[in-house]
């Protein structure tokens, strides 16, 4: 129960036993005696009754004078008069009793009023979000409050982002020492934005800067803010300020900042009076309105940045933009001995070529490998997790769980085997293709009946049209040898033709790679920030006549490269069915039998 609701509640408890304090006072100094009617009687023989008052069943009375037993005022019940004559005859002595009602006509009324509250106060606060929520504490703000004990995180703890740290140490800096900081005149930034694709660690670097600082961190994703009630959002936004200024110096940190801070009437149908846009406001009226020397940081973070109100973004709001990316080969060498730390590891674990084995993995997905590595060993009961436990996490991660029960006729498994063959063979012969380390027609995954995997031995940011086209000939290789061998064509090559013509398209429309085109770019690159499936949709700035040309040069690029996949396996086509035959019997190429049959292809030209 909250602090405040327990104090009220010790009020009404207060309250009650006083009401019925003063009810007993008030009722001993105008107390009223039950008496007898044989008694009542005997006073009207005395003359000692000044007045009476008759109801249906009860006689209230006044005495002249002060009874001996210190009552003046008396009540009895009514006695029907010949029945009193006939008790008085036989010498039966005989009285009324005055029930007392008062606790039952208060109950009467206390009790349903009772009731009807409880049942009010139940659907509030299941309708508020929880029983252990007060009925006003809608309008409050959920977020976490992690005081300096509880925070047990460090920059000790955040691996692979280093130029991200760098930014960040200013300001533990001044929330250490704020008077110092602001000697020259300069001042914190209001609000640090940490953008990042999904699981690069921006909420860990975010709890990291509190841990250090070692203030109050309070966290709350945007979320959290709205809710079904108008205008709750702005109330929890204004209460998170406020709160955090009675506990500063402290640290905000709002993540998923992007379900808030939605550019507003860009996206959907509200108007300008929809509560996210009401939430959004609010949040930009305490940016502007809190001081920097206060002592309160404002952290965000967001894997869509593209999307974010500009107002939020403009200075002296969200001053800084820190970006956290994916980790280069040295930041996922760091971010596996981080977690490395927690699992026993076999001597033969060399993690500079797991970090090779695993270009484009965020630190969630490093820890993931690690931790699929640490069940696969704890399954075969070994005492270490060794390189093979890693390699086998690699696969089961990228191309998805074995199925060994799924059954192949000889024919698909066949198909498998040389399309499999026709990627491995493309890729070696090429150069400047990313290293074949396993070929296998043992199904993975949902649909995959067999696969290669290729890892690239360094990290590359820029490629060159030569490289694009060969990397669109190995794509196409598993096509070509199921042309070559079989001369028909079948579907197991749909995601290859997916991603060939993707690549294709990229280097006509973004990349301004094809002759017929020319050097423009008809096409802006998406954000790499936007996850599969959440792209947006862009209006098409070139004519009916250009759009053909871009077909036809698409169509051109993957047909090209189809050939040259073609050539190759035409040329190397008795090692294709030599090396064929042999996968088929042991379903796996692993390194030793790659590296033999890179030794024995043909490169040749193959001029692109």
């Amino acid at each position: 129960m909250d602090k405040k609701e327990q104090i009220n509640f010790w009020y009404v408890i207060v309250a009650m036993f006083s009401i019925l304090f003063l009810q007993n006072v008030y009722n001993n100094y105008t107390k009223v005696e039950p008496i007898p009617y044989s008694q009542f009687q005997h006073f009207l023989e005395q003359g000692q009754v000044a007045e009476i008052a008759i109801t249906d069943q009860y006689i209230y009375g006044t005495l002249k004078t002060q009874h001996t037993d210190g009552f003046k005022d008396f009540v009895t019940t009514r006695v029907e008069p010949e029945f009193a004559e006939e008790l008085e005859k036989f010498g039966v002595k005989y009285s009324g009793v005055v029930e007392s009602t008062w606790l039952r006509d208060l109950l009467s009324w206390i009790l349903p009023m009772a009731l009807f509250i409880g049942v009010w106060l139940f659907v509030i606060r299941r309708m508020s979000g929880g029983m252990n929520q007060g009925m006003m504490s809608i309008g409050k703000s959920h977020a976490k409050i992690f005081v300096e004990k509880e925070i047990k995180v460090t920059f000790d703890d955040v691996a692979g982002v280093d130029e991200a740290k760098e930014e960040l140490v200013e300001i533990i800096n001044f929330l250490k020492n704020p008077a110092d900081y602001g000697r020259l005149g300069g001042r914190a930034p209001k609000g640090i934005l940490l953008v990042g694709p999904p699981g690069t660690g921006k909420t860990l670097l975010a709890r990291a800067v509190a841990g250090e600082a070692a203030v109050p961190f309070f966290s709350i994703s945007g979320s959290e803010f709205v809710e079904m009630f108008v205008g709750v959002g702005a109330a929890r936004v204004r209460d998170l300020f406020e709160q955090a200024r009675q506990l500063s110096p402290a640290i905000i940190f709002i993540d998923e900042l992007d379900a808030l801070g939605r550019a507003r009437g860009a996206y959907g149908a509200g108007g300008g009076h929809d509560e996210k846009e009401q939430t959004l406001n609010q949040l930009l009226a305490e940016l502007d309105g809190f001081d920097p020397s206060s002592g309160i940081v404002l952290l965000a973070a967001t894997n869509r940045p593209e999307i974010l109100d500009p107002a939020l973004l403009r200075a002296g709001r969200f001053d800084r933009q820190v970006l956290v990316d994916r980790p280069d080969k040295v930041g996922r060498e760091q971010i596996l001995a981080v977690h490395a730390k927690k699992v026993k590891m076999n001597t033969d674990v060399q993690t500079e070529q797991i970090a090779a084995l695993t270009p484009g993995f965020t630190g969630a997905d490093l820890a993931n490998l690690i931790n699929e590595a640490a069940l696969l060993a704890t399954r075969r009961k070994a005492k270490s997790v060794t390189m093979d436990d890693f390699n086998n996490a690699i696969e089961r991660i990228v191309a998805g769980l074995e199925k060994r029960n799924r059954l192949l006729n000889p024919i698909e498994r066949r198909v498998a085997a040389f399309h499999e063959l026709g990627h491995t063979m493309v890729a070696l012969a090429l150069p400047g293709t990313d290293e074949v380390h396993k070929v296998s027609i043992i199904p993975r995954g949902i649909g995959a009946l067999g696969y290669t995997i290729q890892r690239p031995t360094e990290d590359r940011f820029l490629m060159n049209r030569a490289e694009l086209k060969n990397k669109m000939a190995v794509l196409l290789g598993g096509r070509a040898a199921e042309q070559v061998v079989f001369e028909e064509i079948s579907t197991g090559a749909s995601d290859d033709l997916a991603r060939a013509t993707d690549i294709a398209r990229a280097m006509v429309l973004r990349y301004g790679m094809s002759d017929a085109l020319g050097n423009v770019a008809y096409e802006r690159e998406q954000s790499d920030f936007l996850q599969a499936g959440m792209s947006m949709p862009q209006s098409r700035s070139y004519s009916e006549e250009t759009a053909n040309k871009v077909d036809s040069a698409v169509r051109t690029l993957v047909d090209q490269a189809l050939e040259r996949a073609v050539k190759i396996l035409q040329t190397n086509r008795l090692l294709l069915d030599q090396t064929a035959e042999e996968l088929l019997k042991t379903e796996t190429l692993n390194q030793p039998e790659i590296a033999k049959l890179k030794q024995a292809i043909v490169p040749g030209a193959f001029d692109s």
